[in-house]
C-alpha cells in the first residue's frame, strides 16, 4: 500500500535560467529545420536534429549533427556542402531576444556565437532509415527507455508539486514580459520550489515556498522582492491552501542582479525533472531539448504520457506509469510496462495489451499519431513538456485526451 500522508517538493526553473536558455535555443533550431523542410518542399521525414547548446558570458557555443535541407548549407572552397551558420545563429539571438536577455554580461545582439553542427552519422543514419525488423519501417535513433505518468492531482493530471512550481514561474514570466509594475523590473532567470503535505493520497496544502528571481534594481532586497512575488505565488496556487505556517524562502542569500549565463553557465538537458513530472516519476534519462523525433528519447516519452493521460481520462485508473524501452534501427518497442498502483479498474497486463492494439509504439507510428514532424517544439523548451493545453498549431498534441473510447473498445474486447 502506498504512503498516503507525506511531504513531497518538485522544482521548476524559468525560461532564463541558464539551462533553459540552452533549451530554447536547442528547440528553435529543431524548429527551424522543420519550417526550412515545410518552406522548400523537402520531406519532413527525412530532416534530423541533435543539437546541444553550452551558454556562458556572452558566449553561445551550438554543436551537434544534423540532417537538414539544402536551403541551409553553403557551399565551402572545395565545393562541398556545409552548414551555413548564419541562419543558426539568427535562430538563436531570437530565442535570447524572447526571453529577455539585454544585459551587459549577456545581449541577444552581441554576444559571440559559435556553431559547430555537422552532418550526421552514416552508422546512426542507416539504423534509423530503415528498421531491422519491420521492412520500410523507421527504426529508433537509439536504445533507451521511457517513461509516462498521469494522476489525478490537478485538472491536468500532474503531480501537484510540479505542477504549481511552473505555474509560478510563468505568471512572474508573463507579468516581466508586460511591464507590470514592479514585476517588470524582474530578470529572466528564476527558480521556485514548492514542498506540499499530502492527506489521504491527495494534496492538502503547501507547507514551504521557494522563489529566488533575478532583479534589475540592486536596491532591492529580499523583502522588496517577495513584495512583488508574493501576489504571484498565491494566484498560482489558486486553490490549494497555504499553511499557516508555511515557510516563505524569498531569494534567501539575498540579492540577485547577475543571472541567467553570466551568472552560471547553461547546459542543453540538464533539467529533465523539471522538463517531466518533478521526481514523481520515473525518468528514462534521456533529455528532449534540440532532437527530432526519430529520436525515441522525446516521441517515446510524449507517447507514454498520452497514453498514461488517456488511462487516466478514462477512468481505467487514478493514478498511471508507462514505460517504453526500445533498441538503435529496431522499430517496435521491445517492452511496454504499466503499472496503476493499485488504482487501476482492470488489470496491468489488459492494459499493456489495449495500448499495443491502439497505437502503433513505432517511432513513424508515434510521429504520424500525435502529428510531431512540425515546428513546435521552442514552447516545450520551458515550463515543463506535459501538462500543457494542446495548440491550434499542433503543438502539445500528447497532453489530448482523445483516445479513452478506443482504450475503453480496447479494453472491453480483451477481458
Amino acid at each position: 500500500m502506498a504512503r498516503q500522508n507525506y511531504l513531497f517538493t518538485s522544482e521548476s526553473v524559468s525560461e532564463g535560467h541558464p539551462d533553459k536558455v540552452c533549451d530554447r535555443i536547442s528547440d528553435e533550431i529543431v524548429d527551424l529545420v522543420y519550417k526550412e523542410a515545410r518552406k522548400t518542399g523537402v520531406d519532413p521525414w527525412t530532416v534530423r536534429v541533435a543539437c546541444e547548446i553550452l551558454t556562458t558570458t556572452n558566449r553561445v557555443v551550438i554543436a551537434g549533427e544534423v540532417r537538414v535541407p539544402d536551403s541551409l548549407l553553403k557551399t565551402d572552397k572545395h565545393g562541398n556542402k556545409v552548414i551555413n551558420p548564419s541562419r543558426f545563429r539568427s535562430a538563436a539571438r531570437r530565442a535570447i531576444r524572447s526571453i529577455g536577455y539585454e544585459q551587459a554580461g549577456f545581449h541577444w545582439k552581441t554576444c559571440k556565437i559559435d556553431v559547430l553542427l555537422h552532418s550526421q552519422s552514416a552508422d546512426i543514419a542507416q539504423g534509423v532509415d530503415s528498421a531491422a525488423d519491420r521492412q520500410g519501417e523507421e527504426g529508433a535513433g537509439d536504445q533507451g527507455i521511457m517513461f509516462g505518468y498521469a494522476c489525478r492531482e490537478t485538472p491536468d493530471l500532474m503531480p501537484a508539486p510540479i505542477y504549481y512550481s511552473h505555474k509560478i514561474l510563468e505568471l512572474l514570466a508573463a507579468a516581466r514580459h508586460k511591464g507590470a509594475g514592479d514585476a517588470g523590473k524582474l530578470g529572466p532567470d528564476a527558480k521556485s520550489q514548492v514542498t506540499i503535505r499530502y492527506a489521504d493520497g491527495m494534496p492538502a496544502e503547501a507547507v514551504s515556498i521557494v522563489v529566488s528571481t533575478q532583479h534589475l534594481d540592486p536596491k532591492w532586497d529580499s523583502k522588496k522582492v517577495r513584495s512583488v512575488v508574493e501576489p504571484y505565488v498565491r494566484e498560482a496556487l489558486g486553490g490549494l491552501p497555504i499553511a499557516k505556517d508555511c515557510t516563505w524562502y524569498i531569494n534567501p542569500t539575498g540579492k540577485f542582479v547577475i543571472g541567467g549565463p553570466d551568472g552560471d553557465a547553461g547546459l542543453t538537458g540538464r533539467k529533465i525533472i523539471v522538463d517531466t513530472y518533478g521526481g514523481a516519476a520515473p525518468h528514462g534519462g534521456g533529455a528532449f531539448s534540440g532532437k527530432d523525433t526519430t529520436k525515441v528519447d522525446r516521441s517515446a516519452a510524449y507517447a507514454a504520457r498520452y497514453l498514461a493521460k488517456n488511462i487516466v481520462a478514462a477512468k481505467l485508473a487514478d493514478r498511471c506509469t508507462i514505460q517504453l524501452s526500445y533498441a538503435i534501427g529496431v522499430a517496435q518497442p521491445l517492452s511496454v510496462y504499466v503499472d496503476t498502483h493499485d488504482t487501476g479498474k482492470v488489470h496491468e497486463t489488459v492494459l499493456e495489451q489495449a495500448i499495443r492494439k491502439v497505437m502503433d509504439l513505432s517511432p513513424s507510428g508515434i510521429r504520424r499519431h500525435l502529428d510531431l514532424n512540425k515546428p513546435i517544439y521552442a514552447k516545450t523548451a520551458a515550463y515543463g513538456h506535459f501538462g500543457r493545453k494542446p495548440g491550434r498549431d499542433g503543438s502539445f498534441s500528447w497532453e489530448k485526451t482523445d483516445l479513452t473510447a478506443a482504450l475503453k473498445t480496447a479494453v472491453k474486447d480483451l477481458a
